[in-house]
């Protein structure tokens, strides 16, 4: 007669199985395509907002503070996740919003899994941290991956989105209450 297993056995043989079918299917979702959000393109007199560039300074800029914090810069249009010791442990490129916070020190003040960002498309992983002209300015990325297009003239968002993977690594990174420090 075989042994029988204690019922936390397979309790915690159950979870174990559970989370390694959700790291499989997870992977292999982030490894899927991922479509690109759909506008129609500038004509040459507008104005369209620059892609974001992958090849930039990953230096933090002078004047962004000390200590574990996140660091965006409006120019470079790009953030740096710098931990406790002074370590970049990240930095990527955003695409901001038509409304942009001023230079200075902000703290995240809310998060929010996900929404439907003013743009009518669905935004995970948001952060905010400040407003500006009664507008919430705040760091996402869209569910499906996509990039926004650019902003539509005379609308006002302050969203700062990102790519998927940099807006996990945010969203694990900066908690209610990091420093978010905005640069010019």
């Amino acid at each position: 007669m075989p042994a029988r297993l204690p019922s936390w056995a397979w309790v915690t043989g159950l979870t174990v199985g559970a989370i390694a079918a959700v790291t499989v299917l997870g992977v292999q979702a982030d490894r899927g395509s991922h479509p690109t959000a759909t506008s129609a393109k500038p004509s040459s007199t507008a104005s369209a907002q620059p892609t974001p560039t992958p090849s930039a300074p990953t230096k933090v800029p002078d004047g962004s503070g000390t200590g574990r914090r996140v660091v965006y810069s409006l120019g470079e249009k790009r953030v740096w996740l710098v931990d406790a010791s002074e370590a970049t442990r990240r930095t990527f490129t955003v695409w901001p919003g038509s409304v942009s916070p001023d230079p200075g020190s902000y703290t995240v003040s809310s998060r929010n899994a996900a929404t439907t960002g003013s743009d009518g498309v669905r935004i995970e992983h948001i952060m905010y941290f400040t407003a500006k002209d009664g507008v919430s300015v705040a760091f996402s990325n869209a569910v499906d991956g996509s990039s926004p297009p650019p902003a539509a003239s005379g609308g006002k968002t302050g969203g700062v989105r990102m790519k998927k993977a940099d807006g996990t690594a945010l969203w694990a990174f900066g908690t209610v209450g990091t420093t978010v420090t905005v640069v010019r």
